[in-house]
């Protein structure tokens, strides 16, 4: 979240939170991860090219090792919280964590199982492959 409120000062955003809400609703509308990306990659690089134009050589704040480890902004119990489980468990799915990452958005549940039947439908080796 330390990100999140870095960005939103150098943005102009008062509130870290409203960056979070905005971002999972923008990708809550599609399950399919391709066309969510094809929406968000060409965005992203021209939010990215104006960003560093205008503040690239701005020191943004240290990195402590107290901060933990954060994956697109979210510490680990954030992501814990946050990324959808399967049912009866504690744990976030790896595809929500992979969802995040290649994102930047917290999946809805919606979207962690397209992912993962996505990633079912792909898990057989060629038999080439199988042979080698």
């Amino acid at each position: 979240m330390a990100l999140l409120t870095a960005a939103a000062r150098l943005l102009g955003t008062k509130n870290a939170s409203c960056l979070v809400l905005a971002a999972r609703h923008a990708s809550a509308s599609s399950t399919n991860l391709k066309d969510i990306l094809a929406d968000l990659i060409p965005k992203e690089q021209a939010r990215i090219k104006t960003f560093r134009q205008q503040h690239g050589k701005t020191v943004v704040g240290q990195i402590t090792v107290d901060m933990g480890i954060r994956f697109r902004g979210f510490s680990i119990p954030e992501c814990q919280k946050l990324l959808p489980k399967a049912k009866g468990g504690e744990e976030p799915l790896p595809e929500g964590l992979f969802w995040l990452l290649v994102t930047g958005h917290i999946p809805t549940e919606e979207q962690v199982s397209w992912l993962s039947k996505e990633w079912a439908k792909r898990a057989a080796l060629p038999s080439h492959v199988v042979t080698m």
